[in-house]
């Protein structure tokens, strides 16, 4: 296959490896107790727990680093260097996009479409069900694997409310937010 077509293609390819990776890591290490305890399961834990929390960015470099250090060298002898590494970007691409839209999904309110879903679908797992809805960019595995939950009234606990949802004394769900959101419980 001459690189030209190879080298995108690996990047997707990557790249959606990596959204596998994401429910996978979510869905078993994340919510499964046969998987526990694993390295990942305590920071998750703390998230579900604190809303607002993520672990410290020194721990996502390094696992970024540890994994792309293991993962693009035998992607590499699998294909070639060109092509692996092609892979090995997409992946830490796709994984660096996740980490931001995660990241402002509880920081900032939705712009867009695309917000607004991710928004719904992951706050769906946090405070309607969280034994669905662990692909966070997208549905897609949680089709496959039969997760996914289409998200109805969120009712977010009132202490783990995300400051764009609330208004400024943090008594209610803002206007614009109040078709899709409740609150439940004081803060």
């Amino acid at each position: 296959m001459p690189h030209a077509i190879a080298i995108p293609l690996a990047v997707v390819l990557g790249a959606f490896t990596w959204s596998f990776l994401e429910y996978v890591i979510h869905r078993w290490l994340g919510h499964d107790a046969r998987f526990r305890p694993n390295l990942f399961e305590s920071e998750h834990t703390r998230h579900h727990g604190r809303g607002n929390y993520f672990a410290p960015s020194w721990k996502k470099a390094l696992a970024t680093v540890v994994t792309f250090g293991v993962a693009a060298p035998l992607a590499m002898l699998v294909t070639s260097p060109a092509v692996g590494a092609a892979w090995a970007a997409g992946l830490a691409g796709f994984y660096a996009f996740y980490e931001v839209v995660h990241r402002r999904a509880h920081t900032h309110a939705p712009t867009g479409p695309y917000g607004a879903w991710l928004r719904r679908h992951h706050f769906w797992h946090h405070f309607g069900d969280p034994r669905t809805n662990h692909g966070v960019t997208s549905p897609l595995w949680d089709v496959v694997f039969g997760t996914h939950a289409r998200a109805e009234m969120i009712r977010v606990p009132a202490r783990l409310a995300m400051p764009w949802l609330v208004t400024d004394e943090g008594q209610r769900v803002r206007d614009e937010f109040a078709d899709r959101y409740r609150l439940r419980g004081r803060r």
